[in-house]
């Protein structure tokens, strides 16, 4: 992977935009709020303030990587381009029919979430391509222009093409491309058998439709982003992070703006899995929890877990299946609207209820003095003496106790006879329970128990909450890295070159073809290995395969990883055997007599992962010393307990804490519960272990 002297990780999230820049060895970073108007312009102001503190100007940079969560709040919000849909005939409908599987059975006022486009948006062209491929029906080049002429006078900006089996023959997409190139120039055009070509059109059509539609926004947003970098002296190169955890060029990221969905976040697994290489800890429960979201992730052998198809813009408080699917490679995490800004408020049930909605950065929450008048996690967190009024984000934000217990009463409190202690207990004791039960659900799903596991904790609030979600998780150990206010921009910086491609051929083992695998995989390896060579030409590339198995008759499939050998060898027994392998692990069982079927394969070209220094690790006798003290309230306890206030900087290698304590630093707090100690390891980390043991 290229290396520069000097480099620059960038991610804006729905709070906050992190800038972080390294600079032989030393990190620097900031925290601003994010410009909603411009969001570049929070992203060259951190630039500016972190190249001070590194004494270093703008041009000294040799590389910058962004993350960004506009792609995301544009599917969200529905902000993105007016666009139009170009499928088969019969077919127009599949976005709002959906799969017609109900994620609530017995809700019967259950709300589906609306398709991006409305019917009157999508048009139709009379062709057909069967399941293996074959034209059935040919496409008129007339009948094009005829939809052409039509997308014209409707003044779209943009046009997904999703066409029935395009996955295995995508020559009909690419004559409509063609066709749109000549009479609509001016017009951004995105084929699905280049955005995701893979089975199920559901989730193909969705996720074309969603990458039309933040295309021309994100095209625009890295053209500015650009413009003001060269204008600031910037000379190197922009990167952007993709949601399967590795980097890619600004020119694929906006043709592909789809991939960008889910890529602060996917920052952040990398950050973790980094730490968990450090210390060389096979099973990490990554929690990342910032200003709008918390983020959980289960990272294995030092591998963050991987999936092809996820949700944005769930509509039923996160449920899974009441969002839209985008089918893309992405690193597998459960996301939930739990962060700092998340507003509370008291339901029909008289019930405390926190998130989706967030305050974000404008007016924020209510401590922030800006003009917002609901509480927030973060009104809880400074009533309850988690936070510092006067040293809030390294002293830039100064916090209003008395406008967060104003909130609390007014929207929690007086409804439920509580004071403002109370309630903000209340709020916190359901943000934590609502992430740990999201924790232990996404666990359960993956066959795992979390009390084996190591929590990594970073974002803005995450190092808040941390412990608490440990006692509730019966997690043993917590490591809460340096910089981890801005972990996924740290993450940034430690990811890959990457491109992940993959294909829908369906196979069964009985008829197992060696050599149309072999061209297959082949083709994918050329595919991928050709969009990390847009980053680095010269780059070593490390090639990754993987098919996606299941029993003849089963609805969905279960990733089999392959080697090199594996995959340019393959063999049916082989197949086989590491189906049932897997399988197993998962399902403690195999179905004896019952044929096997491959639906997708994949190939993810990536740059080698930079060679890790292990962690000596110290089992902390020596005392930290105190710089004060302050009632922080101890969940468990029930009430508040002084705690030993600690400055993170001036805390030495080997140093223990007793809680309850509060670590602070600039960019968040670490709150030690009564139950925990915290020590001091070589690397910064801050390893939280249960009172009385050492690390591990």
């Amino acid at each position: 992977m290229q290396t520069s002297s000097i480099r620059l990780g960038a991610d804006i999230g729905g709070t906050f935009t992190d800038v972080v820049l390294e600079k032989e060895g030393e990190v620097f970073s900031t925290k601003v709020l994010t410009t909603y108007a411009g969001p570049e312009n929070a992203i060259i102001d951190g630039m500016h303030q972190v190249c001070a503190k590194a004494g270093v100007t703008p041009d000294q940079i040799g590389q910058i990587i962004h993350g960004t969560t506009l792609a995301t709040n544009a599917l969200i919000e529905r902000r993105g381009a007016k666009t139009a849909l170009i499928t088969t005939q019969g077919f127009r409908d599949v976005i709002e029919m959906r799969t017609e599987s109900r994620f609530e059975q017995y809700d019967l006022n259950l709300t589906l979430p609306e398709p991006l486009l409305p019917r009157q948006f999508r048009f139709t062209v009379n062709e057909r391509v069967n399941a293996k491929g074959e034209v059935m029906i040919d496409l008129d080049r007339a009948e094009i222009e005829a939809v052409a002429d039509q997308i014209a006078a409707g003044g779209f900006q943009s046009v997904a093409v999703g066409l029935i089996h395009s996955y295995l023959n995508p020559a009909h997409e690419q004559m409509v491309r063609e066709v749109l190139a000549e009479r609509l120039p001016d017009v951004a055009v995105s084929i699905s058998s280049e955005v995701s070509p893979q089975m199920r059109e559901y989730e193909r059509f969705n996720t074309v439709v969603a990458n039309a539609y933040i295309k021309p926004l994100m095209a625009s947003y890295l053209g500015r982003l650009e413009e003001r970098l060269k204008g600031e002296g910037v000379q190197c190169r922009v990167f952007l992070m993709h949601s399967g955890g590795g980097i890619i060029s600004i020119q694929n990221a906006a043709d592909f703006p789809v991939r960008l969905v889910e890529s602060g976040p996917a920052g952040g697994a990398v950050f973790a899995a980094h730490i968990a290489a450090r210390y060389g800890i096979d099973k990490v429960l990554s929690f990342d929890m910032g200003g709008t979201t918390a983020k959980i992730c289960l990272i294995k052998n030092q591998t963050p877990k991987t999936s092809r198809v996820f949700e944005v813009a769930r509509t039923y408080r996160f449920k899974k299946g009441s969002g839209m699917p985008i089918s893309i490679p992405v690193i597998d995490m459960v996301e939930i609207g739990a962060g700092g800004g998340s507003l509370a408020h008291v339901d029909s049930m008289r019930q405390i209820r926190v998130g989706p909605e967030s305050a974000g950065s404008e007016p924020g929450p209510a401590c922030y003095g800006r003009g917002g008048e609901r509480p927030a996690v973060t009104d809880a967190d400074l009533v309850l003496g988690k936070l510092d009024a006067d040293n809030f984000a390294g002293g830039s934000i100064q916090l209003h106790a008395d406008q967060s217990q104003a909130a609390l009463a007014a929207h929690v409190g007086d409804t439920l006879d509580m004071d403002a202690v109370e309630a903000a207990f209340g709020v916190a004791e359901v943000v934590d329970e609502n992430m740990a039960n999201a924790a232990r659900v996404h666990a359960v799903e993956n066959g795992e128990d979390l009390s084996e596991y190591t929590m990594i904790a970073f974002g803005g609030a995450a190092p808040l909450h941390a412990g608490r979600l440990c006692e509730k998780l019966g997690v043993d150990r917590l490591i809460v890295p340096p910089g981890a206010g801005v972990g996924s921009a740290i993450g940034f910086l430690r990811a890959p070159y990457s491109f992940e491609a993959n294909r829908s051929v369906y196979m069964k083992l009985s008829d197992f073809a060696p050599d149309v695998i072999r061209t297959l995989l082949t083709d994918l390896q050329a595919e991928a290995t050709g969009f990390v060579r847009t980053c680095d030409e010269n780059a070593e590339i490390l090639s990754e395969f993987k098919v996606y198995m299941r029993y003849s008759g089963q609805g969905w499939e279960i990733p089999i990883e392959l080697t090199q050998d594996q995959a340019m060898n393959p063999d049916a027994a082989t197949f086989q055997a590491r189906f049932e392998e897997e399988y197993t692990k998962l399902f403690g069982r195999t179905v004896v007599g019952m044929d096997v079927e491959i639906t997708v394969w994949s190939v993810n070209a990536t740059t080698p992962s930079e060679n890790v220094a292990r962690v000596e690790v110290t089992r902390g006798e020596a005392k930290a010393v105190r710089q004060g003290q302050r009632s922080v309230f101890d969940a468990a306890a029930g009430k508040y307990l002084e705690a030993d206030v600690i400055d993170r900087t001036l805390m030495q290698t080997g140093q223990r804490v007793q809680g309850p304590a509060a670590v602070t630093e600039d960019e968040t707090t670490i709150i030690v519960p009564a139950s925990r100690d915290a020590i001091r390891q070589p690397d910064g980390c801050i390893d939280v272990v249960m009172t009385g043991k050492g690390a591990a």
